[in-house]
């Protein structure tokens, strides 16, 4: 499982291996000049994929196969690829980018570097999993658990909203990995539900109780191993591990707050047209494929155990159903990177 630990704080640092990458990987193009305007099938797009290589290398090949349209692929993490885009600005040879968390597409579509992701896709897409711009749109989501220890604690005992974890009798028994985009963009989502103020409280509290780790599955294997008791991760690494050996997660149980907590918060993961695409309309197919019926079963089927939420497409049965989640409502547009990497500094996390 791909795991997102690259601090947001770090982006200078991003920005040039990003750069190094653009210098050394291939040149992306269309096989024709005029193919670019029609979407037609001897175009070639290029893809910035900061989503789970297997899950877009699936998208991608189905895509290929329906429309004859190639998909040159570059990988990265969210900041990686948004800051990459940014750096590149119009001369980018990125036609679509697709992120893991919202957050790193705000600051592409901050930067006034969207096109339009066409009106399938659009539709495709239910408002709910859409910013209010309108810029881009939705192609997956995952959803912020208290994954727990199952063997020294009850379910029963778990605190019941995230904003109880600043509490002193949770101290020394929790953890995240506050430097990876995945907490950041729960923490964003706290921003927006409580505030300023409450938000940079209850990440002081979170310097003084919980443990830091590199990534959520380190996280989880400590809570696995008994080491800590809870951490705040997404769903998807315990269904992940499970699939697999279990080795990692037989002794953890997942708690879901509900009830519209900042700890409920579903995360979206986006698709976008860069506006200075030379591919307009086959990266919009491309979108409207991913969004569509073909491309959501690519995660109701997959191992990728992250929610569809295009087309109607119902979640991998494992799955606790998005509509069961009780998510609070969340405006991926207004999900502020670099508002939360100051706050969690002036924390003491970063």
């Amino acid at each position: 499982m791909k795991i997102r630990s690259q601090a947001l704080a770090g982006i200078a640092i991003a920005a040039v291996a990003a750069l190094g990458l653009s210098a050394c990987g291939s040149s992306p193009g269309s096989s024709s000049g005029s193919a670019g305007a029609t979407g037609g099938p001897t175009d070639t797009i290029t893809v910035y994929n900061a989503q789970h290589q297997e899950l877009t290398q699936a998208w991608v090949d189905a895509f290929t196969k329906q429309t004859g349209i190639k998909v040159n692929m570059r990988n990265g993490d969210d900041t990686e690829m948004a800051q990459q885009i940014i750096q590149e600005g119009k001369n980018s040879p990125a036609d679509v980018f697709l992120t893991e968390n919202s957050p790193a597409m705000s600051a592409v579509e901050n930067a006034g570097l969207l096109g339009d992701p066409g009106s399938q896709a659009i539709a495709n897409v239910p408002q709910a999993y859409r910013p209010s711009t309108g810029k881009w749109v939705g192609i997956a989501a995952r959803s912020t658990v208290l994954a727990y220890n199952k063997t020294k604690v009850k379910a029963s005992d778990l605190p019941k909203s995230i904003m109880d974890l600043a509490d002193a009798s949770w101290k020394g028994r929790w953890g995240a990995a506050p430097s990876g985009a995945d907490f950041q963009a729960i923490v964003s989502a706290m921003l927006q539900l409580k505030g300023e103020s409450a938000t940079l409280d209850w990440l002081k509290a979170m310097k003084g109780n919980a443990k830091t780790y590199q990534g959520n599955t380190t996280a989880m294997k400590a809570v696995n191993s008994g080491e800590i008791d809870a951490a705040v991760i997404y769903h998807y690494y315990w269904f992940g591990d499970q699939a697999k050996t279990g080795e990692n997660s037989n002794n953890v149980g997942l708690y879901y707050f509900k009830n519209q907590d900042p700890g409920a918060f579903v995360s979206v993961s986006g698709g976008a047209v860069l506006a200075s695409s030379k591919h307009q309309t086959a990266a919009q197919k491309f979108l409207a494929f991913v969004t569509g019926a073909d491309g959501q079963k690519v995660l109701q089927t997959g191992s990728s155990f992250e929610y569809p939420v295009g087309s109607g497409v119902a979640a991998n049965p494992k799955l606790t159903p998005l509509q069961e989640l009780q998510a609070p409502a969340v405006d991926p547009a207004k999900l502020n990177s670099q508002q939360v990497t100051d706050l969690m500094t002036q924390a003491g996390l970063l």
